[in-house]
């Protein structure tokens, strides 16, 4: 008898990770993910682990995001051996992305420890280390999609392209038990239908057992072609106005959406004279990692791009300035108006984008553009919400640019998106809506169950189900 444990991601849109267990499938994590939110070095010293992280057998990442992957440090450090099994794009992404999260953490904590120890106070032992992150690397096994991979005695795994991000992947487990199968599929995070640089999430019409995302559940996102409309003439007119456009950046898909869409902006003749800025050492790292393989990827304009601009989406923006260093980015604040600056983090919780506001986010001439999900607790969240004063860096500051949100460049699929791809199950699996806040996820039930006659379940946080 296998059982499923939800330990993330339980009615929240942060910290993905679901325990499976049972006989011929041992201990498996589904995802192993940071929440997010707070101060960053609180946060991660406070994560805890509901099990026993040596006793788990496996991981199976769906995507490299860090609410998915973000505490496989903290895992191997805590006890785990065993392997992590994802997407050979994954794996290389994760890379990046390990090695860029403990670095920010651990310079974190060490300007906390100098704050500690002028205040008197007990210094804090970091929870994990590079050589955790080194660890974790060298365990993940990369893997195609559609390849069947065995998964202990009495079980298998599929991989299938979910079109969020680069790897991201549709999780399908086969259990095998007295000569009987069971399906169980987990969407991990599910990519719009026109997205530019993603194909369309895989369709699969068999499961026993399907945990579903929710994250857009009550909404639709505007079309890619409409955002684009949008984003033209919010740059034409902070442009006017003598302003600069800040971008908080997911560093992996959304920063590449956002430039191949300035770059198409700087070919019909519609970006004037903006110099574009990508202030994130990892962005700029991921972003070489999807010229490795764009070939993969989908649309019309994605494979004229690879034609005519050698493979790379850096080099199809001439006007692209590339910050790695801390005097790079510190130079861009030297430029009063006219700069676009890509920086992290996505929902403002730490990274450059936070010393950018400090610089313009009190200037009336300049914007910020938000282009995905803000969780709660974010700072991004925060002004999303419409707040007039924030405060970082132990100062407060007036909100007085003003702040977009482009909804059309979300990775996520809207409610219909949702909606189309769990219609395709027949016959009918047990259905449990998994990343996503409450509202989101009672207005996906409510319209599951009034269109599809579907009756969801919403697992809470530790709560188990039997398959």
């Amino acid at each position: 008898m296998a059982t499923i444990t939800f330990h993330g991601a339980a009615q929240e849109v942060t910290g993905s990770c679901h325990l499976l267990e049972g006989a011929g499938v041992g201990r498996v994590l589904l995802d192993c993910g940071m929440h997010q939110g707070g101060d960053a070095v609180e946060r991660i010293q406070d994560e805890e682990f509901a099990f026993d992280p040596a006793s788990i057998d496996a991981v199976v990442l769906s995507h490299a995001h860090l609410d998915h992957s973000g505490m496989l440090p903290r895992l191997y450090n805590e006890g785990f051996t065993g392997p992590v099994i994802c997407t050979r794009a994954t794996a290389e992404l994760l890379e990046v992305m390990l090695n860029d999260s403990v670095g920010l953490y651990l310079r974190d904590l060490e300007r906390t420890n100098i704050r500690n120890a002028r205040r008197g106070r007990p210094l804090i032992d970091p929870v994990y280390t590079m050589e955790d992150v080194e660890m974790a690397l060298s365990k993940c096994q990369g893997h195609r999609y559609n390849e069947n991979v065995s998964l202990g005695e009495g079980a298998s795994l599929r991989f299938y392209d979910a079109g969020h991000i680069l790897g991201s992947a549709i999780v399908e487990i086969t259990l095998r038990e007295k000569n009987e199968e069971k399906v169980l599929v987990f969407s991990g995070d599910l990519g719009k239908s026109d997205s530019v640089l993603m194909n369309e999430p895989r369709v699969l019409e068999r499961a026993d057992v399907l945990l579903v995302e929710s994250t857009y559940g009550d909404r639709e996102h505007r079309g890619e072609e409409d955002t684009v409309v949008q984003l033209r003439e919010i740059l034409r007119e902070t442009w006017r106005i003598g302003g600069s456009v800040m971008i908080p950046a997911f560093a992996v898909g959304r920063t590449q959406d956002i430039l191949f869409h300035l770059g198409c902006l700087h070919y019909q003749g519609e970006l004037d004279n903006w110099q574009v800025f990508l202030d994130s050492p990892m962005a700029i790292a991921v972003t070489r990692v999807y010229d490795r393989w764009l070939k993969l990827l989908d649309g019309d304009d994605v494979r004229h791009l690879c034609d005519v601009h050698k493979t790379s989406l850096e080099k199809f923006l001439p006007t692209l300035n590339l910050a790695a260093s801390t005097e790079e980015s510190m130079a861009i604040n030297r430029i009063k108006g006219g700069a676009i600056i890509i920086a992290g983090s996505g929902m403002c919780t730490g990274g450059r984008i936070r010393h950018h506001f400090k610089s313009r986010i009190w200037d009336r001439r300049n914007t910020v553009i938000f282009t995905g999900y803000q969780a709660r607790g974010t700072l991004g969240r925060v002004i999303v919400d419409g707040a007039k004063n924030i405060k970082m860096f132990g100062d407060e500051y007036v909100v007085k640019a003003r702040v977009e949100t482009l909804g059309g460049l979300s990775a996520h699929a809207g409610q219909s998106g949702l909606m189309d791809w769990i219609r395709a199950f027949q016959p009918r699996p047990r259905t449990l809506l998994v990343h996503g806040e409450p509202g989101a996820q009672d207005a996906l039930a409510e319209k599951l169950w009034r269109e599809q006659q579907l009756k969801v379940q919403i697992p809470a946080r530790g709560e188990s189900i039997v398959l």
